[in-house]
């Protein structure tokens, strides 16, 4: 069996959350799904545990970061071509999403990244001779 990550995002709106991150392509697993946590699936073995502040709180004793002031994780995902980067960059932005950065290319690696909508950082990558997805 592979391991398998859950990476847990505290969110301000679930529903919001949800629909930003279907937007991008990705689905909701209901199984693990509720009114304080939202399962999103990313791949076999990536998972986004969307959790409402209070949900959240019952993971840790420290406060909830302020993403507007201080960064709380970096996340990166890689993609299957430029295509899907620059496809994936523009959806959060349409859907309430913000980016602080220009697409990067150094031939070998073409990144760009975005913020969702409470401002967990997503980088998005495509690296030439990396195996498909």
């Amino acid at each position: 069996m592979s391991t398998q990550i859950f990476i847990n995002l505290p969110v301000a709106d679930l529903p919001k959350s949800v629909a930003f991150y279907e937007a991008l392509g990705f689905k909701r697993n209901p199984q693990f799904s509720d009114d304080s946590a939202a399962c999103i699936v990313i791949s076999d073995t990536i998972y986004v545990m969307l959790l409402v502040h209070a949900r959240f709180k019952d993971f840790t004793p420290k406060d909830v970061c302020d993403t507007s002031q201080s960064v709380e994780v970096l996340l990166s995902l890689s993609c299957d071509s430029r295509e899907r980067v620059d496809e994936m960059v523009a959806t959060a932005l349409a859907h309430g999403g913000t980016t602080y950065d220009k697409p990067e290319d150094l031939g070998f690696m073409y990144s760009h990244s975005f913020l969702d909508l409470d401002g967990h950082g997503w980088g998005v990558l495509h690296m030439s001779g990396m195996p498909a997805q």
